[in-house]
């Protein structure tokens, strides 16, 4: 499961841009978004030893400027915790998103290395105008390895498409988790939920900067 969400995650740096990029207008294409802000990453990486090199607190910079505003969180806890969100009360649910936020950004921060090296092809689709949901379909491509594809789930709203899902190979983010918020929920509550998150995120390797 680690190296599902480390790859997850790695793999999700091409939603991060340089902070000299542009914001992708609200009313841009999912495929426009993700193959502009792919572009502009790989830019970056090029150009920056420290995210070459792995540096973890640059990657938790990008993700918290670039990453995090492209992904619907409420949704993903939404439909990582099932049956569970029902259950829980307002204050639960918004400190259920705020640990299992914390703990797939701590991933991400520690999983860049696996992103290098990777690059990545955009499958051409059509999305009509009127559309609010859409699968965006790319494929990462390494030396000496086949292509890996990833299929971003989206939804637009106000503030234009946002990714509430990302799967790998068929193998969906969110839903993986699944089994494991029903056994904490069943076994403590929603309380020994969140604290489990909490611990998990604790327990993964420090970001120090270099």
């Amino acid at each position: 499961m680690k190296t599902l969400i480390a790859l997850v995650f790695a793999l999700s740096l091409p939603f991060a841009a340089p902070l000299h990029a542009q914001t992708p207008p609200a009313d841009q294409s999912p495929e426009a978004m993700i193959r502009q802000i792919t572009d502009d990453v790989l830019a970056a990486i090029k150009q920056d030893t420290g995210l070459q090199s792995g540096d973890k607190q640059k990657a938790l910079a990008l993700a918290e400027q670039k990453v995090l505003p492209h992904l619907d969180f409420v949704e993903m806890t939404r439909l990582a915790s099932g049956r569970n969100w029902n259950t829980a009360t307002p204050d639960q649910r918004d400190r259920l998103v705020a640990a299992f936020r914390a703990m797939l950004v701590r991933t991400y921060a520690n999983a860049i290395d696996i992103y290098r090296g990777q690059t990545m092809m955009v499958e051409p689709g059509r999305v009509p105008t009127s559309a609010t949901e859409t699968t965006v379909r790319n494929r990462y491509v390494s030396p000496g390895n086949r292509p890996t594809p990833v299929e971003y789930s989206m939804r637009k709203g106000a503030g234009g498409w946002k990714i509430y899902d990302i799967a790998i190979d068929g193998i969906s983010l969110v839903l993986n988790y699944r089994s494991q918020f029903d056994e904490a929920a069943r076994n403590t509550g929603i309380e020994g939920l969140i604290a489990q998150l909490q611990d998990k995120t604790k327990a993964q390797p420090a970001l120090k900067p270099k």
